[in-house]
């Protein structure tokens, strides 16, 4: 082929698989080659085994000339610390799970692995997914291959990197208030929140159950489909997964030209103080883009969306704080060394664990504790009926939100990390998605003057997927934005 290998989607490489054009091991290796190169600059991969992926793919090559077809036989894709896969370390950018080894697949690799793909390496992350900048990992801060000075997002900071700078055609990430969203924003990628319950949480490391959302995230709207159709559906090993047929979509997105007879709604909410002037005027003009595409653009008001913060702050810090209770030093991970067992909890945990970590932990059981449960958790869960009622109005008469991702670009690496609540308040755009239970899709739309790329947010109702990777795809095919590759 005339193109580098590493330069292909994920798409364009099945196709060219299947095809015989190239073969697994030589793109693999292509992609172990370009990662060699450039992650000790990034720090996107925590993990890579060559020795193992190299198997895999002679096996793939293999498999297709005895007559596999698999459609995505031989497709590489990297994964986020977050999620299991047999055989290889899973630390979730903890210390405290240090040695830990996955026993199993989660059920998303299961369904990849069945699919013909391969895993070739593992992305950084916010430790437990808990930040927006990927600063928190205890493998240290990965960098925007944009701007090296710079953060990815998080906490899927590592994915969206590894995506952008082309050591993978695609990802696996987790987004529970704007971890797939906010990194493919800063990164010029296309990240899919799906709607909860929609693909298993099985094998996935839990930060807050009710929010946690495994999807895609890849260069384009395309690719990110051909990902969300394998990993969604029903599954019995989580019992909040939904039993309704998976759609089709892959035809609609690639057929997507206009978005004709659509009405789109543009929250006033989402216009406000702290929002970037060189952010709004992309947005704006996506915004445009897809009036021209035929969208009905219209004004709409989400009021409750201004405590969207709060809420989440609240509700997720009390999930985590159960959901972190099982890291004592006992089973798994890492263990200090102590006198008694009392003195081995406090000094796992106290060892183990990360400030941002701690942080929120404490947080939690505070608000789940006797005397403040009623005044903080108990309230938070009622404003969130609120914030979804906003939605559901909203809905009525709409097919989609859109809006900016992000309130600023990406930022400097190290300049929100003594003030915890500005680091917070960069995903007032998409943790209301989250605690609604909808979808969100970011698409990239435009670069600023200083040259950092921006993203369009489009939500959708709660199983409306298949509807928002159309309107992003008929928004990809009129531009040209999620084709342009860093210079790194």
């Amino acid at each position: 082929m005339s193109r580098d290998l590493h330069e292909l989607g994920l798409l364009e490489a099945a196709e060219a698989l299947a095809r015989k054009a190239i073969s697994s091991v030589e793109l693999v290796q292509a992609l172990l080659d370009r990662s060699a190169a450039l992650n000790p600059s990034l720090n996107a991969l925590t993990w890579v085994d060559a020795d193992a992926v190299l198997a895999a793919a002679r096996a793939a090559d293999a498999a297709r000339v005895a007559g596999d077809a698999r459609p995505l036989l031989g497709a590489p894709m990297a994964i986020k610390d977050l999620l299991n896969v047999q055989g290889q370390p899973c630390t979730a950018g903890s210390n405290i799970l240090k040695g830990y080894v996955a026993p199993y697949d989660a059920t998303v690799i299961a369904r990849l692995r069945a699919a013909g793909c391969l895993f070739v390496s593992r992305t950084n992350t916010d430790e437990f997914a808990m930040g927006g900048s990927t600063e928190t990992s205890a493998y240290g801060t990965t960098r925007n291959p944009w701007d090296l000075e710079r953060v990815p997002g998080g906490s899927s900071g590592g994915s969206a990197a590894a995506v952008a700078a082309r050591l993978a055609p695609a990802a696996l990430a987790s987004d529970t208030g704007g971890s797939i969203r906010q990194p493919a924003a800063f990164c010029g990628v296309t990240g899919l929140k799906p709607t909860y319950g929609r693909v298993s949480r099985y094998g996935c490391v839990a930060f807050a159950s009710s929010l946690d959302q495994v999807g895609p995230i890849a260069r384009t709207v395309e690719d990110v489909t051909a990902v969300y159709q394998v990993i969604a559906g029903l599954d019995p090993h989580d019992s909040t997964t939904s039993a309704r047929p998976v759609e089709d979509a892959l035809p609609g997105v690639r057929a997507a030209t206009n978005l004709k007879g659509l009405t789109l709604g543009l929250p006033r909410d989402y216009f406000v103080e702290g929002l970037d002037a060189e952010v709004e005027t992309l947005t704006r003009a996506a915004v445009e883009t897809c009036r021209e595409l035929g969208a009905n653009v219209v004004d709409v008001d989400l009021p409750h969306s201004r405590y969207g913060i709060a809420c989440y702050y609240i509700l997720a810090p009390a999930e985590a704080s159960a959901n972190l209770a099982r890291y004592d030093g006992v089973r798994y991970g890492f263990r200090a060394p102590a006198e008694d067992l009392q003195e081995m909890y406090e000094q796992t945990r106290s060892l183990g664990f990360g400030a941002e970590v701690k942080r929120r932990v404490i947080l939690g059981t505070y608000v789940l504790s006797s005397g403040f449960h009623d005044a903080y958790y108990l309230r938070a869960q009622k404003i969130r009926t609120l914030i979804r009622r906003d939605f559901d109005r909203v809905f009525e008469t709409c097919d989609a939100i859109i809006g900016p991702v992000t309130p600023t670009a990406a930022f400097r690496i190290g300049e929100k990390n003594a003030d915890p609540v500005q680091m917070y308040l960069g995903d007032i755009f998409t943790v209301n998605v989250n605690l609604a239970g909808l979808c969100g899709l970011s698409v990239p739309c435009g670069f600023t003057p200083s040259g950092l790329p921006a993203g369009l947010h489009i939500a959708g109702p709660a199983f409306a997927d298949a509807r928002i990777l159309e309107i992003g795809a008929a928004y990809q095919h009129a531009t040209d934005w999620h084709v342009k590759p860093p210079e790194i």
